[in-house]
């Protein structure tokens, strides 16, 4: 199958008969390291971009309100590369291989369709786009130059993003981390010789970002070619095919529906966030939105190690290591959380002045960045129960999830806390995010809890269906 042996052992046979608990750190520890490097890849511009002297305020204002448009061109890989590789990994774990590599073929293809479609709409509709998502007259023009550079990168992060899941989802954690090392260290080395040495401000930070991509995506495609992978690209497996595709692009929804109502999301929060607070209220969100990435991006990181463990015993009908795996999982998730969370109630300023140390923009976003991250600490739960369902192949329940704690809760959160709370309607804006996190992750939690029992049973009693990605 693979060169790649221990013990005897390809790379993905270690999924069904490593012990639980060292492999998901095996697994997890690289994608945990890949998801940090992937947080600095996403804040470096923000941060040096806040650091030009004169406009730096404003120019960070202008770049974050491109954070939801960027946010969406992710959502789609994700689309893609989330449904497809545990469908991938199930796959595997039945022993179908051929399976697995149309899966995988199937991927860049509709990757590729999909960058040249947002592609020519970012460089068409970007800056109506972006005055709708809450620019203002100070801060469209930073938008709009940041955003038409970016854009013309779209395919090298749909292919970094959309393909670097394959890699890890066959048990090599360590080079899907360097996936996205090489691209961030190559990132934060451009970043200051474009927009300082050079003088290209923000165009040089949008510069840097899509040449670093473009590192990290034929590092992959070399990969996903080459001798080592166990799935490989081959060219009889590029043309698109409902049966295979279909099914991944409806379990990848749920991802996709987290990521892209981040989008609509920008639009609710920044637009009631400029008027009832004006320009430094939308800053404050723009470091708010990065404080909970840094959150999330760890956790994803763990999540992406158990993801092959969970989907590959799922299919070989291993049902006792899917188990402890999940356990593992939560159990690493809340004390992430708790920490994080820990941090963020002590000391928000430290990472506020990472972009700005205006003395204004400081005294008014502490506290408002303690209201908004105050149920961080139990939202290991929510990721770690609905990450679990995307891994089982249960596109029902994910999406379901996806919906309820974004759509259902939090956009309409967002327009009646600041009818309630009218003392204050800046600070009720970011009150919304806490009190849809708490409704989510109680009901996130019932709703796996019953399902996970019941798929256990089912296992026990030896008469339920095969497991099957198909």
């Amino acid at each position: 199958m693979t060169q790649n042996r221990k013990n005897g052992q390809t790379q993905t046979d270690q999924l069904g008969t490593e012990p639980v608990g060292r492999l998901l750190f095996r697994l997890a520890a690289p994608a945990i390291a890949a998801q940090i490097i992937n947080l600095l890849y996403n804040m470096v511009d923000r941060i040096y971009i806040g650091h030009i002297e004169g406009i730096g305020q404003m120019a960070l204002t202008g770049v974050g309100v491109c954070v939801p448009l960027i946010t969406l061109i992710t959502a789609f890989a994700g689309l893609v590369g989330m449904g497809s590789s545990p469908r991938a990994s199930i796959f595997l774990g039945e022993g179908r291989k051929d399976k697995a590599e149309q899966t995988l073929g199937n991927s860049v293809t509709l990757l590729f369709l999909i960058a040249v479609a947002l592609t020519v709409i970012f460089q068409l509709f970007s800056r109506d786009m972006l005055l709708m998502f809450g620019a203002s007259e100070n801060t469209i023009g930073y938008a709009t130059e940041y955003m038409r550079i970016y854009s013309l990168g779209t395919l090298f992060v749909q292919f970094t993003m959309g393909l670097n899941v394959f890699i890890s989802a066959q048990g090599f954690a360590k080079t899907s981390m360097l996936t996205v090392m090489i691209g961030a260290v190559c990132n934060i080395i451009l970043d200051p010789i474009f927009i300082f040495v050079l003088n290209l401000g923000v165009s040089g930070a949008a510069l840097a970002t899509i040449l670093s991509q473009c590192v990290s995506t034929v590092w992959i495609l070399r990969f996903l070619t080459g001798p080592k992978t166990v799935l490989r690209i081959r060219r009889e497996n590029l043309k698109l095919s409902a049966k295979i595709i279909l099914p991944a692009v409806a379990l990848g929804l749920s991802p996709f529906i987290m990521m892209s109502t981040e989008s609509l999301l920008s639009i609710c929060f920044n637009s009631s966030l400029l008027r009832y607070g004006g320009d430094i209220a939308v800053t404050t969100m723009t470091i708010a939105s990065s404080a909970m990435q840094f959150s999330m991006m760890p956790l994803q990181g763990m999540t992406q190690g158990a993801q092959p463990i969970v989907s590959y015993n799922f299919g070989a009908r291993n049902m006792q290591r899917v188990k402890r795996a999940f356990w593992f999982l939560l159990t690493s998730c809340v004390c992430y959380s708790m920490a994080i969370w820990a941090f963020v109630m002590l000391a928000p300023q430290v990472f506020i002045r990472l972009f700005n140390s205006d003395p204004k923009l400081l005294a008014f976003a502490v506290p408002c960045l303690r209201v908004y991250m105050l149920m961080t600490g139990i939202f290991g739960i929510q990721i770690a129960c609905q990450q679990t369902f995307i891994a089982l192949g249960n596109a029902k329940n994910s999406l379901f999830l996806a919906l309820l704690r974004k759509i259902i809760l939090l956009i309409p959160l967002i327009y009646i806390m600041p009818a309630i709370f009218t003392a204050d309607r800046t600070r009720a804006v970011f009150t919304a995010e806490p009190v849809a996190d708490f409704l989510a992750v109680m009901t996130t939690a019932c709703m796996f809890s019953a399902y996970f029992r019941k798929i256990v049973r089912r296992d026990a009693g030896g008469n339920g269906k095969e497991p099957s990605a198909a």
